[in-house]
């Protein structure tokens, strides 16, 4: 039985094969060149053969990598295997442009017939900057929506929610679009009718909140740090990606507190223990890097979703017992933190961190007053509007499935 395809679905699929007709426009326009030239009016059919050796070179121009291919190589239809390692690695960095990370293709191949949507990535407008009213006492109170965003049909209670946004899916259309392996599929069944939730792929990836021009120096400093995209990382190797940037950016190595704090980053973000970080993670944990120092507060509130907020505001008043409209400084590390907390996958009734790193008593909810009170700012007063703000970098890095923690709660 056929699949229907929305209007959505089309637009999609058009303008991947327009994109891919242009691609491949450019690939042969020498060759094509040179074939009109000599061609002149004649018959389509007089049109020469291309020339194996010009193939050959335009191959080794540009590739740059692996062997030298044959003139046979060369003549053989679709791209020549000399070209095969820089092709790979060069979707590889498309792949990462565009946000998707891990191609769904890629994870498995067994006949999805749904076409992965295409990711725009924002533009920051003149505002961007500037102070951002939102009321504390007006809820907003999001509604889901009623069908699914791939298929675009109703099926009521076979829809699973977003618990970012307001976009619902049929688990059937995630796995034909290839996003989720089974296992994430169950982990999407079981969760996402709970208060733990789950991020549909475009909240998940919050690469995808980078702007073109964020994004392009991201990429720039993983090439000049021999970053490979999609492969995972060790400590050793975060360790030299550090040591590089430093070298870059302070021109000086880093000190032994930072190496200790690298390390403690990289215990949070390899959740499994297994020595090594995922690729999505690393990318994910950059990505915030790159908003924590290019924007502002302000324009991170922004980026904060209609669920988000009003969650926000309900911790906001659960901890604003006197009803004066300020909590504490202590009140609000506390409330960064409870970002992170999910349902341990063992006991759906059992709240627990995503990730500690260092002692638990200095930054889990559990800690008692007086621990707490040893921080410097533990009493300063902490306004709704600044409550926010302060708040917007945790609520986002929370965002992705991942147990990982991509932005170490503060002390």
């Amino acid at each position: 039985m056929g699949v229907l395809m929305s209007k959505k679905q089309q637009v999609q699929k058009c303008t991947s094969v327009v994109s891919a007709f242009q691609q491949g426009m450019k690939e042969r326009a020498p060759t094509t060149t040179n074939q009109g030239e000599r061609s002149g009016e004649g018959p389509a059919e007089s049109l020469p053969l291309p020339n194996p050796k010009e193939e050959g070179e335009h191959g080794e121009a540009d590739g740059k990598v692996g062997p030298s291919g044959t003139s046979q190589q060369a003549a053989v239809p679709g791209p020549a295997p000399t070209r095969d390692e820089c092709k790979v690695n060069q979707e590889a960095w498309n792949r990462l442009r565009d946000g998707k990370g891990v191609e769904p293709e890629d994870l498995d191949k067994t006949g999805h017939q749904l076409i992965p949507p295409a990711f725009v990535r924002p533009k920051r407008d003149a505002n961007d900057d500037q102070p951002v009213e939102i009321a504390l006492g007006q809820r907003e109170q999001p509604v889901n929506d009623e069908m699914c965003e791939v298929c675009e049909v109703w099926t009521a209670n076979d829809l699973f929610p977003c618990r970012t946004c307001t976009r619902v899916f049929h688990d059937g259309c995630l796995r034909e679009l290839g996003y989720l392996r089974t296992e994430l599929l169950q982990e999407m069944r079981e969760t996402a009718h709970t208060s733990t939730g789950w991020s549909c792929y475009y909240c998940d990836n919050v690469n995808l909140l980078l702007t073109e021009e964020e994004m392009y120096s991201l990429m720039e400093t993983f090439k000049q740090c021999k970053i490979i995209p999609e492969s995972c990382l060790v400590s050793d190797e975060l360790l030299q990606y550090r040591h590089f940037v430093s070298k870059q950016l302070f021109e000086k190595d880093l000190s032994d507190e930072q190496e200790e704090e690298v390390l403690a980053q990289f215990a949070a973000l390899d959740s499994e223990k297994r020595g090594q970080i995922e690729w999505s993670d690393f990318l994910y944990h950059e990505s915030l890097g790159v908003l924590r120092k290019f924007r502002t507060e302000n324009s991170l509130v922004r980026l904060l979703s209609a669920k988000e907020r009003d969650h926000v505001r309900s911790v906001f008043v659960g901890l604003d017992l006197d009803k004066d409209g300020v909590v504490t400084g202590a009140e609000t590390r506390w409330a960064q933190q409870s970002w992170f907390q999910k349902f341990s996958k063992e006991s759906q009734s059992c709240n627990v961190s995503i990730s500690h790193v260092g002692p638990i008593s200095e930054s889990s909810p559990a800690s008692s007053s007086s621990e707490r009170s040893s921080q410097k700012d533990d009493n300063r007063p902490v306004s709704w509007e600044d409550f926010l703000r302060e708040s917007a970098i945790y609520i986002l890095a929370a965002r992705p499935n991942s147990l990982a923690m991509h932005i170490r709660l503060p002390l």
